[in-house]
C-alpha cells in the first residue's frame, strides 16, 4: 500500500476553481474519480489525516499512487465530465449500479420497410420503438395476445427473406398472428398503419380500439353474423386483458420515473417504479456496494447519472416527471443536464402527499425487501457462510472455528427502562430458541458499560452454575430431566439453558464496551471466550486492552457476518426495550400491592370510583370493597404509605409537556 503524503500535491498546486479528480493505482489504472466545487478543499480532506478517513475512503487513498484534476468551466461540466469518465474507466471505488438482471423491453423496429415487433434488451437502436421495461414472463404473454389483434410482423429477417422467395408465409400467417405483407396480403403501407395502431396501443391509447372493436361487433351482430362477432367479441377481451393487467396508480397523463431507496453502512438498494399513462409498465431494482462515502442525495445523483447515461436514445425513455426520496446534490445542473437528453424539460422532485407520495411508499418498501432478500440469500449460502466463518478467524487471529457466536446490545431511553439482547449464531445462522433477554437494574444501569459488565456476569455465571449441575458423579451418567434449573432472563424457570459456552462474544461498542466485556469473564474464571466489539460509526472491530481497531476489508464476507448479527441483537434489545417501557407507562399504584390480584383491583377502583379516595381510605372503610378482607386491606394501606413517600421524594411531572410542576 502507498503512503498518501508520497504523492500528495502540494497546496498552492491545486486550483480552487470546480473541476473533476482521478486517482490512479501504481499501474496506471483509475480507481476513483469525483468532482468538486472547490477542488483545493476536496483533495485536502483526503490528506490532511488519513487515519481519520473512513475504511473505504482510507483504503481508496492507499491504495493509490497518484492523483490528477481537470478544471472545468462550470458544475455542469464536471457533471459530464464525471459521467463520461466513470463511464470510460469503470473505477472500483466508485458506486456503480448494476442490474441484477437485464430487463427487457417491446420493441417495435419503426425504421424498416416492414417493421417488425420483437423482444429486444441491450442498446437501443434508432428507428425502433421501445416499450417497457417488463419481466420476461410478462413481456412474452404481452406480445402474444396483442399479435392476434395487431398482426404486425414479428419474423426475423431470415424468415421474412424465405417467405418471400417461396411465395408461402411462416406459420404466424397461417394462425393469424401476422397479417403475411410478405406474400402480399397486405401492402407495406397497411402493415405500417398496424403497426402504427400496435405502438399507439402500447403508448396508453387502448380505450379508442376497444371502442372501435366494440362498434365493429355490434354492426357484425346486426348483419347475423355471429362468427366475426365472436371473433372480435375474442380480440375485445384479449386488449382488455392487456390494459387491465397494469392497475391505475395514477392520473392518465401522468408520466414518472419513481424511484427509492434503503440502504445501511455497507449496501443500498435502490427500487424504481417506471410509470406511463398513470399505469405501473415497469420495474427495476439494484443492490449496490457503499464504497465510498456518499450521501442519499449523492448517491441518488449517481443513480440518476447512471440510469438516464447509459442509452444515447433517451428521446422518450426519460419521463416528464423523476420522483426522488431526497433531491440530489447538483440538482440545478442535473435538470439541465437530463433535459439536454430529452430534448424537453424534466422536473425532479419529492412527493409531499397525495397518490405519488403513496406510491413512493410503496418503491421504498420494495426496496427495503429487496435488500433483506439480498442479505437473507447470502447469509443461506453454505459457501459465504463458511467463507464468512473462516475471514473472521483468520482476522481476529483466534485459534478455534467459530461454531458459536453470541452477541450483546444494550437499549434505553435517557438511563430508563435500561434492557439488554443476547443474539446466538451457530455456524454462521441465527439460533432464535437461545436468545435472551435482560433487564438491568440499580448500579448496573447507570452506563452502557456497567450494563454490559453486568451482563456478561448474569450470563457467564448462569453457565458455571449449568455447567457444575451437569458434572456426573464417579460412575454416573447424568440424567438430563434431573439438571438443576435455572431462571432465564423472561423470569422463566428452564433446565441448562447456558451450559453451552460460545467461541466469541460480540458486543455492540467500541474499547470502553469490549473491556467490560473481557474483564467480566476474567472475573469469572473464564480464560476460553474471546471477546469483539464492533463499534457502529466506523464499523471497527475492537479486541481487549487494544489501542487501535482491526480494520476488515469493505468486501469481506466476515464484517457482513458481524453486522448482520450485530443489528439482530440490536433489534432484539430495541423489542424488548418498548415492551418494558409500554408497561412501565401503564403501572398502577396498586400493582405492588402482595394478594391483590386483577379482579381485587377492579374491585376497589369500582366501588371507592379513583385512586385519591382508596389512598384517603382507612383499613376498616377499604373492607366494604367486594373481596377485600382486613389483612388485604391493611397490605393496602402500607403499600399505599409508602408509594405515597416516594412521591413525595420525587418531581411531579406533567406526562403531556415533560414540565417539572414542583420539587
Amino acid at each position: 500500500m502507498a503512503d498518501p503524503a508520497s504523492y500528495r500535491p502540494q497546496t498552492g498546486e491545486i486550483p480552487t476553481t470546480p473541476g473533476v479528480y482521478r486517482f490512479r493505482d501504481p499501474h496506471g489504472r483509475v480507481i476513483y474519480v469525483g468532482k468538486a466545487k472547490n477542488l483545493r478543499s476536496r483533495l485536502n480532506s483526503y490528506f490532511a489525516n488519513p487515519a481519520g478517513l473512513l475504511p473505504k475512503t482510507y483504503a481508496m487513498v492507499h491504495a493509490a499512487s497518484s492523483v490528477e484534476w481537470t478544471v472545468v468551466g462550470s458544475e455542469l461540466e464536471s457533471l459530464q465530465l464525471e459521467y463520461t469518465w466513470i463511464k470510460e474507466f469503470k473505477p472500483r471505488f466508485n458506486v456503480v449500479f448494476r442490474d441484477d438482471k437485464t430487463y427487457p423491453y417491446l420493441a417495435v423496429s419503426m425504421g424498416e420497410k416492414l417493421p417488425r415487433v420483437q423482444v429486444m434488451r441491450g442498446e437501443r437502436r434508432k428507428g425502433t420503438r421501445y416499450f417497457g421495461p417488463y419481466t420476461a414472463g410478462a413481456i412474452r404473454e404481452t406480445m402474444d395476445t396483442l399479435l392476434r389483434v395487431f398482426p404486425v410482423r414479428s419474423c426475423s429477417a431470415g424468415v421474412l427473406k424465405r417467405a418471400q422467395a417461396s411465395g408461402r408465409p411462416c406459420l404466424l400467417g397461417y394462425i393469424d398472428k401476422c397479417s403475411a405483407p410478405c406474400v402480399g396480403r397486405v401492402t407495406p403501407e397497411e402493415h405500417r398503419a398496424i403497426a402504427e395502431d400496435f405502438c399507439s396501443f402500447m403508448g396508453g391509447e387502448a380505450g379508442k380500439f376497444i371502442r372501435r372493436l366494440e362498434k365493429d361487433m355490434a354492426a357484425a351482430v346486426a348483419e347475423l353474423d355471429y362468427e366475426r362477432a365472436a371473433r372480435v367479441r375474442d380480440d375485445i377481451a384479449a386488449l382488455r386483458k392487456v390494459f387491465e393487467r397494469n392497475a391505475v396508480v395514477l392520473s392518465e397523463d401522468t408520466d414518472a420515473d419513481i424511484f427509492a431507496l434503503h440502504d445501511d453502512d455497507l449496501e443500498a438498494s435502490v427500487q424504481v417504479f417506471h410509470v406511463r399513462g398513470g399505469r405501473v409498465r415497469g420495474q427495476r431494482g439494484w443492490v449496490v456496494e457503499k464504497v465510498e462515502d456518499a450521501t442519499t442525495p449523492e448517491l441518488i445523483e449517481h443513480l440518476l447519472q447512471q440510469v438516464y447515461g447509459e442509452d444515447s436514445d433517451n428521446q422518450g425513455r426519460i419521463p416528464r416527471e423523476v420522483l426522488v426520496p431526497e433531491i440530489p446534490s447538483n440538482h440545478h445542473e442535473l435538470l439541465e443536464w437530463l433535459g439536454g437528453l430529452r430534448g424537453a424539460k424534466v422536473d425532479i422532485r419529492v412527493p409531499q402527499r397525495g397518490d405519488k407520495a403513496a406510491l413512493m411508499s410503496t418503491v421504498r418498501e420494495n426496496a427495503e425487501q429487496a435488500l433483506k432478500l439480498h442479505k437473507v440469500r447470502r447469509a443461506g449460502d453454505i459457501t459465504v457462510r463458511s467463507q464468512a466463518l473462516q475471514e473472521l478467524q483468520e482476522a481476529l487471529e483466534l485459534p478455534v472455528p467459530l461454531l458459536r457466536i453470541e452477541c450483546y446490545d444494550i437499549s434505553h431511553v435517557q438511563g430508563t427502562n435500561v434492557v439488554a439482547s443476547m443474539v446466538v449464531v451457530e455456524d454462521g445462522l441465527p439460533k432464535k430458541a437461545d436468545y435472551r433477554k435482560f433487564s438491568i437494574t440499580g448500579a448496573a444501569a447507570t452506563d452502557d458499560t456497567a450494563a454490559m459488565h453486568d451482563v456478561l456476569t448474569r450470563r457467564f455465571r448462569h453457565y458455571l452454575q449449568d455447567k457444575s449441575a451437569q458434572l456426573p458423579k464417579s460412575g454416573e451418567v447424568p440424567n438430563p430431566a434431573e439438571l438443576a434449573p435455572s431462571e432465564d432472563a423472561a423470569g422463566a424457570v428452564t433446565k441448562a439453558r447456558f451450559a453451552y459456552p460460545p467461541n466469541l462474544v460480540v458486543v455492540d461498542g467500541g474499547q470502553p464496551q469490549v473491556n467490560a466485556a473481557a474483564r467480566a469473564l476474567a472475573e469469572l474464571g473464564i480464560d476460553d471466550v474471546y471477546v469483539v466489539g464492533l463499534a457502529k460509526r466506523l464499523e471497527e472491530v475492537w479486541l481487549p486492552d487494544s489501542d487501535f481497531p482491526v480494520i476488515l476489508p469493505r468486501t469481506s464476507q466476515g464484517l457482513y457476518l458481524l453486522q448482520r448479527i450485530r443489528d439482530e441483537a440490536h433489534r432484539f434489545a430495541i423489542t424488548f426495550h418498548r415492551q418494558k417501557r409500554g408497561k412501565a407507562m401503564t403501572v398502577s399504584a396498586l400493582d405492588g400491592v402482595p394478594g391483590l390480584g386483577e379482579a381485587k383491583r377492579k374491585a376497589l377502583v369500582a366501588h371507592f370510583g379513583s385512586l385519591k379516595k382508596i389512598k384517603a381510605a382507612t383499613a376498616s372503610e377499604l373492607t366494604a370493597a367486594k373481596g377485600i378482607g382486613p389483612a388485604l386491606a391493611e397490605a393496602v394501606v402500607s403499600h399505599l404509605a409508602g408509594a405515597g413517600a416516594s412521591e413525595e421524594a420525587a418531581p411531579a411531572v406533567n406526562m403531556t409537556t415533560g414540565e417539572i410542576l414542583e420539587y
